[in-house]
Order: C-alpha cells, then sequence, then structure tokens
C-alpha cells in the first residue's frame, strides 16, 4: 500500500466490502448496484475507487469490450486489512500489548469463563 494515510473511512469500507465479497474484478456500476440505499451517484464511486487506488487498495484495468470500463480488483484482503488495524489499534491504544488489547476485549464484552475456555479450544484447534 502507498505511504498515506491507509484507515479506510466509512464509505471506503463499504466499498472495500462489496468488492471483496463479489471476489473478482468489478466496475464501478457493479459496485454501486450493491450499495445500500440511498445509493450514492455514480461519480461518487469513480472518485472512491480513485482514492481507493492512491492508497493501493485497488488496482484496475482497463475493459476494452466494455468500452474502456475501469475493471477494479482488490490488492489487499480482507484478512490482510482486519490485521494491519488490529496491529495499528494495538500499538496506539495499548502500547503494543496483546495482553492488555485482549484483556480489554474480555472485560468489555463480559466474556464468562466458559467462552474464554472456548476460545482457547479454538486457539489450540488452529495449531
Amino acid at each position: 500500500m502507498g505511504k498515506k494515510d491507509n484507515t479506510l473511512t466509512k464509505m471506503e469500507f463499504q466499498i472495500m466490502s462489496i468488492l471483496w465479497d463479489i471476489n473478482h474484478s468489478a466496475c464501478a456500476w457493479d459496485i454501486l448496484e450493491r450499495c445500500e440505499e440511498p445509493k450514492p451517484a455514480y461519480t461518487t464511486i469513480a472518485t472512491y475507487m480513485k482514492i481507493l487506488y492512491e492508497k493501493g487498495y485497488v488496482d484496475y484495468f482497463k475493459n476494452e469490450e466494455k468500452g474502456k470500463t475501469h475493471l477494479y480488483v482488490a490488492k489487499v484482503t480482507r484478512a490482510e486489512y482486519a490485521r494491519q488495524t488490529m496491529q495499528e489499534a494495538k500499538k496506539r491504544l495499548f502500547g503494543g500489548s496483546l495482553k492488555s488489547m485482549l484483556s480489554f476485549f474480555v472485560k468489555e464484552e463480559n466474556l464468562t469463563v466458559e467462552e474464554i475456555k472456548d476460545l482457547l479450544d479454538l486457539i489450540a484447534q488452529e495449531d
């Protein structure tokens, strides 16, 4: 990704979520038709696609068969974005301490001992 601020705004995240869900190249019209009501203008989607390209989240190529339409593809997966976002939150909000971050979520979500055990079982299964 580029050197600019790579945090996604709410609308950028919505557009990336649509692109991640499509899971292949898509034009701005494909994205627009999947937007929630009230739908933004086509030009708004096109502007956001340019911003996402500049931020390094998407790439594009021209589809000559469809009148030089830009087709966009995600360069960053949803998991990669989640990882990046959580790493940044851990660093900024918890001084880089995973223990502090997890403790916060355990307390904030009022997890029971049973739920914590279930999480530990899930983690053990992945090893």
